[in-house]
């Protein structure tokens, strides 16, 4: 396998196929052009300006407690652009499921992967994210279509027989990785709201399986399921302390107490932990509504 170095953005189980230079800060409206320009395909390393097969790879579901950790790779056609391809984290899920149809139909092919909780477990999310990774770079290929160069979102790459690249923030700036975040995206959304009609209690038709107020307070409820993560720490206190039942109100202290917040060494051990850290401060600023009976949590 040939490594390629990581790179910033702007430079440069399913599965179909259809055989600037360093300087100032640039202003709003010039960084906004670079953007769209690095999203046009406009603006690319040397490897993938040679490319004739780039194959985009991007991951959903690394910081949640529940549910398998998804991937996607994804070769677009030229002569069937798709509009709107943007990081899939900051579209509403109606254009995302938009964007899912057309890029399997309009993609030269496509492939969904994922790895499963055992996996996760197993081997750790880096670890089974990269084998997610692994898995749909390696369905891709065998539909017919061998990429000649794989961009992989972030910083780290999957061992795949393809040239590989690491592109930091590439969801956003290139639009093969665009759309694999999204179909990876959609795919594990869809598989968390199939869960819920299992275990409604839960609500991971709202929250997909992330350490939301409501996802922790259930988790203290009602113990875990077998589609938690044994390995996160949320996870395994539950399972030491077992449930407190479903009329169980937890003080404000009780949430440190009781193991309910992800430690931060345990988000360091995701491939970016910036995400999860996020939803750290979200749990922080919503824990007054979690911890009291209220119709989000009924």
């Amino acid at each position: 396998m040939a490594r390629l170095p990581a790179r910033k953005p702007g430079n440069g189980a399913t599965s179909a196929a259809k055989t600037g230079k360093p300087g100032a800060p640039r202003s709003g409206k010039a960084a906004k052009a670079a953007a769209a320009e690095a999203q046009l395909g406009l603006s690319l390393s040397p490897a993938a300006a040679m490319a004739q097969r780039l194959c985009g790879v991007d991951e959903a579901g690394r910081g949640p407690l529940a549910g398998p950790v998804f991937a996607a790779a994804v070769v677009l056609d030229p002569a069937r652009p798709i509009e709107g391809l943007a990081d899939s984290k900051i579209l509403t899920a109606a254009r995302r499921e938009a964007l899912f149809d057309e890029i399997c139909s309009r993609a030269t092919a496509w492939h969904i992967a994922f790895a499963t909780v055992e996996e996760i477990d197993t081997l750790n999310i880096l670890h089974a994210t990269m084998l997610a990774m692994q898995r749909a770079v390696h369905g891709l290929a065998a539909c017919g279509i061998a990429p000649d160069l794989v961009q992989v979102d972030g910083n780290r790459c999957p061992h795949v027989p393809y040239p590989v690249e690491a592109v930091i923030k590439g969801d956003a700036s290139v639009q093969a990785i665009s759309a694999a975040s999204i179909l990876a995206k959609v795919a594990r959304d869809r598989e968390l709201v199939a869960l819920h009609a299992q275990y409604p209690e839960y609500g991971f038709d709202s929250h997909v399986g992330y350490g939301t107020p409501q996802h922790l307070l259930a988790l203290a409820r009602f113990g875990a399921t077998p589609h938690h993560r044994r390995s996160f720490a949320p996870v395994r206190e539950a399972l030491v302390r077992g449930p407190l039942g479903a009329d169980a109100i937890l003080p404000v202290g009780d949430i440190d107490g009781l193991g309910l917040r992800p430690s931060p060494d345990e988000l360091a051990e995701t491939i970016d932990a910036f995400d999860a850290l996020e939803a750290i401060e979200a749990i922080d600023e919503a824990v007054g509504a979690a911890i009291s009976p209220g119709p989000a949590l009924s």
